[in-house]
């Protein structure tokens, strides 16, 4: 290849990435995918996503950063002295799980490996569990997922529900987006009744 010919690569080409993740993880991952009905790559790819554009999660990771790193214009100072995370504890029960991320989610996904002294699968792995434990993300993305199933009624009415159940439950807990779709998810695991169909019947039957 002649000198100054070397191609550039087009930023919505993606990247291949197959983080090796326990099995908790993946079955949770399972789960979304199966009650959205959209394909695991793709929720492993939102998931990536807004952890790489989360504060928080970002803030939660670089107790483990080994090397200096910006991420959304604050610098994370790393500590070399900071114990590896590349290995999972022995006895770890683990499984691979894979994505297709562009180009520039890649290299920002790169520079997070960087700072955690990873390589890009390991650093996909903490990305994803940290965006499932330690932020809104389940919470948010079914919020959005439903706002866009239901009706704008339907849509109403079940806010109602849940306001409803936080305001006068008894106990120091309150239902969540997570919670309602786990609870209808159980409802429908073993049976051919659809999502949306369980969904209508539980606010019906709230009205």
């Amino acid at each position: 290849m002649r000198k100054g010919s070397a191609r550039k690569v087009r930023s919505d080409k993606k990247r291949e990435v197959k983080p090796t993740i326990h099995i908790e993880l993946k079955d949770t991952i399972y789960r979304i995918s199966y009650v959205v009905d959209t394909p695991v790559k793709d929720i492993v790819e939102t998931i990536c996503l807004f952890g790489l554009d989360s504060r928080k999660v970002i803030t939660h990771l670089s107790e483990n950063f080994k090397r200096n790193v910006r991420f959304h214009n604050t610098l994370f100072m790393g500590d070399l002295d900071r114990p590896s995370v590349q290995r999972f504890k022995p006895g770890t029960r683990t499984e691979r799980i894979s994505t297709r991320l562009k180009q520039p989610d890649y290299e920002n996904l790169v520079t997070l490996a960087f700072a955690l002294d990873v390589t890009p699968s390991r650093a996909a792995a903490l990305l994803l569990d940290a965006s499932i434990r330690h932020s809104d993300f389940v919470n948010s993305y079914f919020q959005q997922y439903l706002s866009e199933t239901l009706d704008f009624n339907r849509m109403v009415e079940l806010k109602k529900i849940i306001s409803f159940i936080n305001t006068n439950s008894p106990y120091d807990e309150t239902i969540s987006w997570l919670a309602l779709v786990s609870y209808i998810y159980a409802e429908i695991k073993d049976s051919a009744v659809s999502f949306n169909d369980t969904l209508h019947d539980f606010i019906d039957k709230w009205k």
